[in-house]
């Protein structure tokens, strides 16, 4: 995984659901943990959403978070 995927990942904004028009990087990890259980999406969205579980889970946002794009 290189770093303009990252950057992509934690910038893509859930497009469904509860959370549509939040970036992936803020969504509650109950959120991700409960995709995680379900099943992530097929495709682009459910490998950056399983992306971002990871990132989560080993506490690794204060990493990634200067990757974040300016509002």
């Amino acid at each position: 995984m290189d770093s303009e995927s990252i950057k992509e990942a934690i910038n893509q904004t859930m497009p469904f659901g509860k959370y549509a028009g939040r970036r992936l990087f803020h969504l509650p990890e109950t959120y991700l943990v409960w995709f995680h259980k379900q099943g992530f999406p097929s495709g682009k969205l459910g490998e950056q959403l399983a992306l971002i579980y990871e990132i989560k889970l080993n506490g690794l946002e204060s990493v990634v978070e200067p990757l974040l794009y300016d509002d």
